[in-house]
Parts: structure tokens; C-alpha cells; sequence
């Protein structure tokens, strides 16, 4: 699949495509923005090593218009693995600053990159919360709406008498995440269930200020 948008949300991978593909629906972006892996545009791999090596690529479209709008989405993971949220932005400022952006004092809603030249801000969104440990599921945790907090309580209790569990600590929202989808109408089906199916709560804090950040990327007239 290659990307023919000029409006590019770059994300880790297949789950995360079809999780924010819903979440553009849901604010009526789905036709200005393309949500990209980096195997799209010729990465070797996909992931959040797959998105650093092919985020100079993006940048250089930037700079000669063949796109006029990215932002990406990645996970802080953990310092205990040797990432986290702080490792992330590092990582991203190295690939960015040569190119003319620099992190902005007043972000709107996720963080922005401004550049010199006064082209569109470049966005990043480290998952959860950028500042937290964590990845999309965390985020989901934030977000679950009112009417299933019961459900997915019981789904963290049953997913915390495993003993010992087979997945690694920085997995366990993963594992809570499924488990309580998995007791959905419709067992089976990915993240973006929990958008499509309106399980999670869009007046909460943390999706309105993915929808701040979102919206002031892909929503405002090209520069």
C-alpha cells in the first residue's frame, strides 16, 4: 500500500491503523487524512523503530509539499525497556531539529513541532498521555466509558489472578485491554472496536485532548 494523502497520521502498526482510522471517522477527518505505517512508504519494518527511520522521509515531503500535514503517533513503553516517554522525545527532537523544527512551549492538546520557516506544525502524540509510561492501551484504560467500568474491572481482576502470567509487566494493560474486549457483543475484533462500538467516553479528558491535537493539525487551512 502506498500513501497517496497529503494529510499523513504515521502510526506503529496494523492495530494502531485501525484504531485511529475509527477515531478520524469519529471526527470527521477520515477523508483529508491517511493513517500510515512505515512499511507504506518503503520502511523496512514496521513499529516505533520503523517509524524514527522513516520519519526523515516524511520531513523531506514536507519540505517540497508533496505532503502538507503529519503527525505521529507512538508509544512511550518503558525506561525498564529501554524507551520511555522521555527517551521518545529525545529521540524524535534528533530527527526533527535538523530539519528545522523545534519542540513548541504551548502545546495543543499532544505536542507540536514549529518550524523556522513558518510551515504547518509537525505533531507527535506519545502514548498514553505524553509523560507517562505506557502505550495506546493505557490510553484506552483513561478512556473507558462510564457504562463498562464495571466490565472492565472484572476484566482487570481475572487478568490479576494469573499467577504467574506469561506476559511481561509493561503488557498487563494489553492483556486487560483484550480480555475486556474479548466479552464485547463482538468478541474478536481489534481496538478499534472500543471507538466503533462508542465503549469508550468521548467527553472524557484524555480523548478530548487527542481530539485537540488531531483537529489542530489536519483541520486548519494549509499554510
Amino acid at each position: 500500500m502506498m500513501v497517496m494523502a497529503d494529510r499523513v497520521l504515521l502510526v506503529e502498526g496494523e492495530s494502531d491503523r485501525s484504531f485511529f482510522v475509527e477515531v478520524c471517522k469519529t471526527l470527521g477527518l477520515e477523508t483529508s487524512v491517511e493513517v500510515a505505517l512505515p512499511k507504506d512508504s518503503g520502511g523496512f519494518h514496521n513499529g516505533k523503530e520503523g517509524v524514527f527511520n522513516i520519519l526523515p522521509i516524511w520531513l523531506n515531503q514536507l519540505a517540497d509539499a508533496t505532503v502538507t500535514r503529519l503527525a505521529v503517533v507512538v508509544d512511550a513503553d518503558s525506561a525498564a525497556n529501554g524507551s520511555g516517554y522521555q527517551h521518545v522525545i529525545d529521540k524524535v527532537e534528533n530527527i526533527v531539529n535538523p530539519h528545522g523544527f523545534t519542540l513548541a512551549s504551548d502545546p495543543v492538546g499532544g505536542l507540536l513541532f514549529q518550524h523556522d520557516d513558518g510551515w504547518a506544525d509537525f505533531g507527535l502524540w506519545v502514548m498514553p498521555n505524553n509523560g507517562d509510561e505506557g502505550m495506546l492501551e493505557d490510553w484506552i484504560k483513561s478512556c473507558v466509558h462510564s457504562n463498562e467500568h464495571k466490565l472492565f474491572t472484572h476484566a482487570k481482576e481475572v487478568v490479576g489472578e494469573l499467577s504467574p502470567p506469561k506476559f511481561k509487566p509493561i503488557h498487563r494493560s494489553k492483556a486487560e485491554v483484550a480480555t475486556w474486549l474479548a466479552w464485547q457483543k463482538q468478541p474478536g475484533h481489534g481496538l478499534y472496536r472500543a471507538v466503533e462500538d462508542q465503549l469508550i467516553d468521548m467527553n472524557s479528558e484524555l480523548f478530548l485532548e487527542l481530539k485537540d491535537w488531531l483537529t489542530h493539525i489536519y483541520s486548519s487551512e494549509d499554510i
